[in-house]
């Protein structure tokens, strides 16, 4: 395209009327904007609940059941382990 065709179409685009919808879609961005904005800000608070709520639940279960704790038996892949097993027999405990 030449530098006076191009000259040409934006004396004519200059001429045309822009559609009425361009004037509004400013206005409708940054609506969409602050909505994005609110929905954003009450995500965050109700995060924020939800973490409270779920770490107080988790105070009040943990002190609630307030039952001694006691050490599981160690697992052993073949049985209970023999007492007279050579590495029990061998403990210098």
């Amino acid at each position: 395209m030449t530098r006076q065709s191009m000259d040409e179409e934006l004396r004519i685009l200059n001429r045309i009327d822009l559609p009425a919808a361009l004037d509004a879609l400013d206005d409708r961005i940054i609506g969409a904007l602050a909505v994005r904005r609110r929905e954003a800000a009450a995500t965050g608070r109700l995060m924020a609940l939800a973490a409270f709520v779920s770490l107080g639940g988790g105070f009040v279960a943990g002190t609630a059941i307030s039952q001694p704790a006691v050490a599981a038996s160690p697992l052993a892949p073949f049985g209970p382990p023999s007492a007279l097993a050579p590495s029990t027999l061998l403990d210098t405990q």
